[in-house]
């Protein structure tokens, strides 16, 4: 073991060396940041041509794109701070300092989202339709979004000795304050190098997400009715999200509460979504019964 090495035990995996950034000259980049750019490219590779397929013109899904990024980092952003406002509130200038971490998913869905309802409005574009489109967008930046935790040594879950164990030194955790008392109870030491034993919650929410997005690739030919693959991302999302949520250490929570928002809102957005699947069902059958009347 190594002081940069990140270790799966009992899948006999060791990863030797494993940086948090490249040097190039006096100038570093992040792996965090260019995981985020790659899933970025990736999605609108993908966006560009699933637009093309449904009939969009590409320029108008540019639009959407870039400014749904943007957006969507805001969003991301404030939600982070507002969750976390006691580590803000003393020194504001750090609210900008996004290159410190702090970006949180639900808040980059719902800044984009609302970018996007507002853009759809301008271009006289069907929302639910774009939306069953940018979903995939989504999908592609969280699956390779999520291994930027990996490289940081972040966003993990709590102790485990199972099959998926990930064995990471305690000095090169990326905040301290996600080591809970049971990590440090069930230290493991490696060649004189302390490590802690955790759930890799990145991992579980990447292959999550993988599933999802190959599941939604499947059914978008067959989906009934615009904004149909939409909710069901954000059902299944909130779903698999509220489960894994339960195994991090870093949670952000309700003020004044021990109550996980992210588990809250993904339960609250799962039982959304469910109602509103079956309504346009319900509805696009009744439409059908009508015609054979």
């Amino acid at each position: 073991m190594y002081e940069d090495s990140i270790a799966f035990p009992h899948l006999h995996i060791l990863l030797k060396h494993v940086g948090k950034h490249l040097m190039i000259g006096n100038f570093s980049i992040a792996f965090y940041g260019m995981v985020i750019a790659l899933g970025m490219v990736l999605a609108f590779i993908f966006i560009m041509k699933e637009a093309k397929r449904v009939g969009y013109k590409q320029d108008d899904f540019m639009d959407l794109f870039i400014f749904g990024i943007i957006f969507g980092v805001i969003g991301a952003r404030i939600y982070y701070v507002i969750f976390s406002w006691d580590d803000y509130k003393n020194n504001l200038l750090q609210i900008f300092n996004i290159r410190g971490g702090g970006l949180a998913i639900y808040g980059g869905i719902i800044g984009g989202t609302i970018t996007v309802i507002v853009l759809c409005h301008i271009k006289k574009l069907n929302f639910w339709k774009s939306a069953d489109v940018i979903v995939f967008g989504v999908l592609i930046g969280q699956i390779c979004g999520r291994w930027g935790n990996f490289f940081n040594r972040e966003a993990f879950g709590g102790y485990t000795d199972g099959l998926f164990a990930m064995r990471i030194p305690i000095d090169a955790v990326n905040r301290a304050q996600d080591i809970t008392a049971e990590m440090k109870a069930n230290i493991v030491t490696v060649n004189g190098i302390d490590c802690i034993q955790v759930h890799p919650t990145f991992l579980y929410e990447s292959l999550f997400n993988l599933f999802v997005f190959l599941f939604l690739l499947w059914y978008r030919k067959r989906k009934k009715f615009d904004g149909e693959i939409f909710f069901l991302y954000i059902g299944l999302y909130g779903i698999g999200r509220s489960i894994i949520e339960g195994l991090r250490t870093d949670q952000l929570l309700l003020p004044g509460t021990s109550i996980a928002v992210s588990q809250l809102l993904g339960l609250c957005l799962f039982v959304g979504s469910a109602a509103y699947l079956w309504f346009g069902h319900y509805r696009r059958m009744i439409k059908e019964w009508s015609k054979k009347e």
